[in-house]
């Protein structure tokens, strides 16, 4: 019985996984970012998943969602951008599984979502400014300036990296956040049967 509902579990996941693989496929820009930052859904069904199975699930959906889009779609970042994907999807769906795990009601999976939205928000823009734009400068041989000036060119708040991280990579966060949460509380009631199941 206990083999029964492991491999119903690693199911669920792989499950999940995938489908989140093929949402991140349908990625697309915000017109205050730089195009290389892009935005996908796919950390709706994780929190989903994460909602369903817990927060030890969702870090497992969010790696494998990861891994399987390099298999699919290889990587323009030397996987630079795979890792902040993983890093700042783990922010993303923690506090809220972690916050309805232990009080399964409407108003705890709300209350999480808020705290996923700006721990994603906060979380992203420290990666972000220590390590995943140095690093992204490093590996290009891209001056950091140079990455301003796009940002620059789209949103004339950017005058300089912190501004970039404040008024581009917080807001883009912030919507990214707010639409997997509000995608995610009008599918998950329907799903949630057969991820229980």
């Amino acid at each position: 019985m206990k083999n029964n509902t492991t491999l119903k579990y690693i199911i669920k996941i792989a499950a999940l996984a995938a489908i989140s693989a093929i949402i991140m496929l349908f990625e697309f820009p915000l017109w205050f970012a730089p195009g290389f930052y892009k935005l996908d859904l796919s950390e709706a069904v994780i929190l989903m998943g994460s909602f369903a199975l817990g927060p030890v699930a969702g870090v497992l959906i969010e790696l494998l969602k990861n891994l399987l889009n390099i298999i699919l779609n290889g990587t323009t970042t030397a996987y630079v951008g795979e890792f902040a994907n993983f890093v700042t999807g783990c922010a993303f769906v923690l506090p809220a599984a972690f916050i309805y795990k232990y009080k399964k009601n409407i108003k705890a999976a709300i209350s999480g979502m808020i705290a996923s939205t700006f721990s994603l928000a906060i979380i992203g823009g420290l990666l972000n400014y220590y390590v995943m734009i140095p690093a992204f400068s490093s590996l290009y041989k891209l001056p950091i300036d140079a990455i301003i000036d796009m940002a620059k060119a789209l949103n004339p708040w950017v005058v300089d990296l912190k501004t970039m991280i404040v008024f581009a990579v917080a807001p883009f966060n912030l919507v990214k956040g707010v639409l997997c949460s509000i995608l995610a509380m009008l599918i998950y009631k329907r799903i949630s049967g057969i991820l229980h199941k």
